[in-house]
């Protein structure tokens, strides 16, 4: 696993498991929180880098969503830390076993009922905040999909909203998105943030991606 600092306070992790397959570690006041945790197998090496990068302990865990390949580390982590977990709530019924994913023909427990908490968000759970990063629920890759945006250092880590290449923006992919349509729909959040750095689970980083949007939206949006 490769850790390389991207702003002042955050660190993005990544791992190779066939694809990339990133994670970010935020600085906060007195610790550090974890966006993601990848596969079942990072879960070791994201608790060392923690405890190299001396900034404090680990303060809780946030998911963008909870494919395997971002909350499968999350059991492992929590041997070691006695965390918090967060999800927005529409994906917790996923997350646990008690229904597949759209699409999908078998139901995964990814981790037991009663560890992960909601997300607080406000309403019918749109948006909230939660130390130095704030959240906002982006649907459509699955359907409780969340982003982070580190307001501060100007940085929005977007999980699976969309893919890239070559530090251009791509969909996400479809053989896992539940809704593309929706999913293309709640990329417009980058045109609302207007952030000067994007960061994905699966792609480099997009500098300035709201400068992309109108293409992408002409590229990929049905209507």
């Amino acid at each position: 696993m490769k850790i390389e600092q991207i702003s002042p306070h955050i660190w993005r992790l990544r791992s190779w498991v066939f694809i990339p397959i990133t994670v970010w570690l935020v600085e906060e006041k007195q610790g550090l929180v974890l966006v993601d945790t990848g596969m079942a197998s990072m879960g070791k090496d994201i608790l060392r880098h923690i405890l190299d990068l001396k900034k404090g302990p680990l303060k809780r865990v946030l998911l963008t969503h909870g494919h395997s390949d971002h909350a499968g580390g999350v059991r492992r982590i929590l041997e070691d830390a006695s965390v918090p977990v967060y999800a927005h709530k529409r994906e917790l019924r996923y997350l646990e076993g008690i229904q597949p994913y759209p699409g999908r023909s078998k139901a995964q427990q990814m981790i037991a009922p009663g560890i992960v908490q909601t997300l607080p968000m406000s309403g019918i759970g749109e948006e909230g905040s939660l130390g130095s990063l704030s959240m906002y629920w982006t649907p459509g890759h699955s359907p409780g999909h969340v982003v982070y945006y580190h307001e501060e250092d100007s940085v929005l880590l977007a999980g699976d909203l969309f893919t890239s290449r070559s530090g251009k923006l791509r969909r996400p992919m479809p053989l896992f998105t539940a809704d593309m349509e929706e999913a293309i729909d709640s990329a417009r959040i980058v045109q609302r943030l207007q952030p000067e750095r994007l960061e994905l689970c699966h792609g480099g980083e997009v500098l300035r991606p709201a400068e992309q949007m109108e293409r992408y939206l002409a590229r990929y949006a049905s209507g």
